[in-house]
């Protein structure tokens, strides 16, 4: 269930959980506590993790090294309308007294355990006046010979011995300066045990240390001072000295670390991969990472930030067969996500503009398909068992088999889907007018939209079920500028691409049609190319880090606007075009929502109410079509 765990400094565990089970479906809250301990007793640092049975394992401190790390396992039950707090004391242990004898270390500042998932390793750090240390600890199952006395008994001659559970110390790291925060890498995607991580250390003096787990073996520094390299005014360099680290954070995936100051200040750090600390970012970890986003739904921007452009095709083309192995179904759940990451891997390099813009076709494509089947019915109860949609496989006699009825929609809600329906044609119109140029020798590698026939028959499908729309409201058909007024474009669509589909490979014929299509009809512009003012785009690759930016100031340096090349003879406008409904919103609208990730523009709200439109635009509510986030920019 949905809830949170907290401990107080004073010795007292509390539950909070959301109950759907309240008043008319509305969430109910349960709120309980009970002491941690059998004694309560003053806790200063605390940390909590994930046990393996569904219970929480807690680390508490109450400051002074003279006063052991106790650790409880914690164990959450729902009855009825209320909740039991179970907790389980577990064995603690005291911090080496060799170093703190000589160094006087008395106080104890963090605790926090090594990976979130992991219960069997404590990091612990201790200030004093000469500096800081920090210890390891690992929870052990150890034998203890006892006397055979009281040694259990068992059938075979040879006595098994006693075996019990404490801490024991692995390895520590001392310093000059006293320890202001910790942080550790918060997942492993790899089953070794113990599982390989970081312990990232910020100390008072405004330096932090990559600290790798075993040894706690220094892999890297930096400092604040060294963060700023450009000549500013003496004062700044003053104001400067008083700098100190407040807190550090860690990205899910371990790949960026992020240090805010006592000032507001934000300090982004690129992390060296866990996989081979000291090395490069390989190709094969950074598949491993993505595939990982992939099933989990995490976001993978750290890792955009951590990759080089030489190494993006490769790593596209090895997510591409890792996803193509997966069971069918399988690549089904995950196909839309698969196609965010794959075109924000193709944005991050200037070649790759053009294939991202395919993925990003592709992924609407797939999305206006699955609306628009949606909205067929079955005219009779014997044909539930397979629906309208799936007999349009059967494109080639496809008017010979279907049934009007079974493509019967309301008149309004065609109406309203008239800008997606000018969409498709849109994009049928642009694939075929860019066909010849396509299908010349030397091209690069890469996903392109022309060559994904199941893309292409997918296309093909929509145009039927558009004609046969069409036949219940005309003013649903999209719009066409042609040279002849008895030219039938929908129809001649449909026969370029079936006959693309059928060759395989473009023929000498066909090719000579597709370059007479911006003769015949003005082919609009489907991929107007977005202005991208973002950290991970191919602007990042050009700058010499560090990067200083100002909150709420778009910087010069990041801006990007990819070169699309636009189809020869096509409709070029300077107008703003909403990126989910394919509506023209004018030169410069005074607000609209932007995407923070592609840079992409749509409508606040909707002035269509349809429950098809509703439907529509409750899909892309969260989040844009990539991936990213929105938010609300105002023309001044």
């Amino acid at each position: 269930m949905e809830g949170c765990l907290v401990i107080s400094t004073t010795g007292m565990v509390g539950v909070v959980i959301a109950s759907r089970e309240g008043h008319q479906g509305s969430p109910q809250l349960i709120i309980t506590s009970d002491s941690l301990g059998s004694t309560r007793h003053r806790i200063t640092a605390v940390d909590i993790c994930y046990g393996k049975n569904g219970h929480f394992l807690v680390a508490v401190s109450s400051g002074s090294v003279s006063l052991p790390i106790q650790c409880f396992r914690v164990s959450v039950k729902q009855g009825d309308e209320k909740c039991v707090i179970m907790s389980q004391a577990l064995p603690s242990f005291f911090l080496q007294s060799s170093p703190i004898k000589e160094n006087q270390y008395r106080h104890v500042s963090q605790l926090k355990f090594v990976v979130r998932e992991d219960a069997d390793s404590l990091v612990v750090a201790a200030n004093g006046d000469s500096g800081c240390l920090i210890e390891i600890w690992e929870l052990r199952e150890k034998p203890l010979p006892i006397h055979k006395l009281f040694q259990p008994k068992s059938h075979s001659s040879q006595t098994e011995p006693f075996k019990t559970v404490l801490w024991q110390h692995q390895s520590h790291f001392m310093s000059s300066s006293p320890v202001v925060c910790i942080t550790t890498s918060k997942l492993s995607i790899t089953t070794t045990m113990p599982p390989p991580c970081y312990v990232m250390v910020a100390l008072a003096d405004g330096s932090i240390h990559c600290l790798y787990r075993d040894s706690l073996k220094q892999v890297a520094t930096a400092s604040l001072n060294q963060a700023w390299r450009q000549e500013e005014a003496p004062s700044s360099k003053q104001q400067r000295l008083g700098l100190r680290i407040s807190h550090l954070d860690m990205s899910w995936l371990g790949c960026v670390l992020v240090a805010t100051d006592t000032q507001g200040q934000l300090y982004l750090y690129r992390l060296l991969p866990i996989s081979e600390p000291g090395g490069p970012m390989t190709v094969p970890y950074a598949c491993t990472l993505l595939e990982y986003c992939l099933v989990t739904g995490l976001d993978w921007w750290d890792l955009l930030v951590s990759l080089r452009p030489s190494m993006m095709d490769t790593v596209c083309e090895r997510f591409t067969e890792s996803f193509n192995r997966q069971l069918q179904q399988v690549q089904q759940f995950h196909y839309v996500q698969f196609l965010n990451i794959k075109t924000s891997l193709y944005r991050l390099t200037v070649n790759g503009q053009s294939k991202a813009a395919d993925l990003t076709s592709l992924l609407m494509l797939h999305s206006v398909a699955t609306a628009f089947k949606s909205l067929l019915r079955p005219s009779d109860l014997s044909s539930h068992d397979k629906g309208p949609a799936e007999s349009l496989a059967n494109v080639d006699k496809v008017l010979f088999h279907l049934e009007a009825k079974e493509f019967t929609v309301e008149p309004s809600t065609l109406q309203s889907l008239q800008q997606l329906i000018q969409w498709v044609a849109d994009l049928a119109l642009n694939l075929l007018a860019r066909l010849p140029e396509q299908r010349q020798p030397g091209k690069s590698s890469g996903y392109e939209l022309l060559r994904d026939y199941k893309a292409l028959n997918t296309l093909r499908e929509l145009l039927v079920i558009i004609r046969i729309w069409g036949l219940l409201r005309q003013s649903c058909l999209p719009v066409f500028v042609r040279s002849a007024e008895n030219l039938d474009v929908l129809a001649l669509l449909f026969r370029l691409i079936s006959r693309l589909i059928q060759t395989l490979e473009a023929d000498e014929n066909l090719l000579d049609e597709c370059c007479l299509l911006p003769s015949q009809v003005m082919i609009p512009q489907l991929n107007p190319p977005t202005k991208i003012v973002a950290v991970a785009s191919p602007a990042l690759f050009y700058q010499s880090l560090p990067i200083q930016l100002e909150f709420g100031v778009e910087p010069e340096c990041l801006h990007f606007v990819p070169e699309l090349s636009p189809v020869e003879g096509s409709m070029q406008t300077e107008q703003t075009v909403d990126s989910i409904r394919h509506i023209y919103l004018g030169k410069q609208p005074l607000v609209v929502k932007q995407c923070c990730r592609c840079g992409c523009k749509a409508q606040v709200q909707s002035m269509t109410r349809t429950a098809a439109i509703r439907a529509w635009d409750q899909r892309w509510a969260r989040a844009c079509r990539c991936g990213g986030h929105w938010r609300i920019h105002r023309f001044l």
